[in-house]
């Protein structure tokens, strides 16, 4: 494609998706159903055109008030994908310039919000939280994230599938938490390697990996994964298992569930059971009271740990939507810590960073619930082999915080500047 025909794209792609209308991949996806003349070079360059200014909105519409033409092709400029000398040929004298003066600009320059790119009410719980170390985050979440994988492991060993792909042209390393995960240098077409296609693989980030490690199923259980979705904790669940037992994903869409079926048939598991919830109260629940062995809560939550893939959700969150979530979450993990039976585990996780939805969650529902005992997440995890645990756990509080706060390394807490992994809460605990 023409530079000036793809940089008109660009600009026709970023106007859909800052109407915030529907999640900024469905917008994309449909264009590009809409659009199926498009190579893969041009999808790759309109994807990340769009994104990268939805990473930036707030310094990119503040640049876009000087200059000429249309808002939404300066911001494609701005947030182009590609090589400076093929969108030069489709940039004007004028346009050059222009552009030229906007990256001359340091950051030292720049007021705070065109600095974090983050909605005001956001960046405030945010800086809260980290201090100093906020800024390190902001800039963080302004960067793609890298492609984790999941190796199979009732398939495949992981070292056997780093070599298959090294030799179709893939360069991966292992990830340095996760026993399952690879780490690929690029975003390749994993749909045409035979590792893909027979299931060996599946897309999920290194954070996602370890929560499905914390429920530590077993071979022979039972286990609900409650908020299943399209399946990618469940299906590490159910190679964990073995694919022995019986593990069932519950979730209120059947949609989402539909969409775990290929991925269920490419995994070669035989021991999932998908069905469809009307609530967290269904009768399903209901009859496996007090039976499960194993129960995670990957509760709907704001999303704010996917950022760097997200862009768009830091626009269209609200804090009054988070509220409303809280309230959920509070619910949602009642109803499934009643399937828990005397000896198992119940694992609460969300891919929030704000604490309303993390630990006020777990505080309130272990102040209500003295049957479950929590589990030190840092110890468990160091069980489990993962290296380096404490470092992915809340930190011991200072000698003036709460006295009744839980100790250090009870809740893991994965940050993206951190670990490299998607924002993750978890808590988990024992039933008596």
């Amino acid at each position: 494609m023409h530079p000036k025909a793809l940089l008109d794209a660009c600009a026709d792609l970023v106007r859909l998706c800052l109407q915030f209308e529907h999640p900024a991949d469905a917008v994309v996806s449909r264009y590009f159903r809409e659009h199926r003349a498009l190579g893969p070079r041009e999808r790759a360059t309109l994807a990340e055109t769009a994104f990268a200014v939805l990473r930036k909105k707030l310094l990119f519409e503040q640049l876009a008030r000087s200059g000429s033409g249309p808002k939404e092709r300066k911001l494609a400029i701005l947030g182009f994908f590609g090589p400076r000398d093929f969108l030069a040929a489709a940039l004007s004298d004028a346009e050059k310039q222009w552009l030229a003066t906007c990256d001359a600009i340091p950051a030292s320059a720049l007021m705070a919000p065109h600095r974090h790119n983050l909605p005001e009410w956001m960046a405030q719980a945010l800086q809260a939280q980290l201090g100093e170390d906020f800024w390190l985050l902001a800039q963080n979440l302004q960067e793609p994230a890298p492609l984790d994988l999941r190796v199979n492991m009732l398939q495949s060993k992981r070292s056997e599938i780093q070599k298959e792909l090294a030799q179709a042209g893939i360069a991966s390393k292992p990830t340095p938490y996760s026993p399952w995960g690879l780490r690929l240098e690029t975003k390749p077409a994993l749909q045409r390697t035979d590792a893909f296609t027979r299931g060996a693989i599946e897309v999920q980030d290194e954070g996602s990996q370890l929560l499905a490690l914390l429920v530590d199923a077993h071979r022979g259980e039972m286990v609900v994964d409650f908020c299943a979705g399209a399946g990618g904790k469940t299906l590490a669940l159910g190679a964990s298992m073995r694919s022995t037992g019986r593990l069932y994903a519950f979730d209120v869409s059947g949609h989402r569930l539909d969409a775990m079926k290929p991925r269920m048939a490419r995994s070669g598991l035989s021991n999932v059971h998908p069905a469809a919830i009307a609530h967290e109260r269904d009768d399903r629940v209901k009859r496996l009271a007090g039976k499960i062995d194993r129960v995670l809560v990957d509760a709907p939550c704001s999303g704010l740990g996917t950022l760097r893939r997200n862009p768009d959700l830091k626009w269209r969150q609200k804090p009054q939507a988070v509220q409303e979530l809280t309230e959920k979450q509070q619910a949602i993990l009642q109803s499934a810590s009643r399937l828990v039976k005397s000896g198992g585990r119940l694992v609460y996780a969300t891919c929030s960073l704000l604490p309303e939805e993390n630990e006020l969650i777990a505080q309130a529902f272990g102040a209500a619930n003295p049957d479950f005992v929590p589990l030190n997440v840092a110890e468990e995890l160091e069980r489990l082999k993962v290296p380096d645990a404490a470092s992915l756990c809340s930190p011991a509080p200072s000698g003036d915080a709460n006295p009744d706060a839980p100790p250090g390394g009870t809740f893991l807490r994965l940050w993206p500047h951190r670990h490299a992994t998607d924002g993750f809460f978890a808590a988990a605990w024992v039933r008596k």
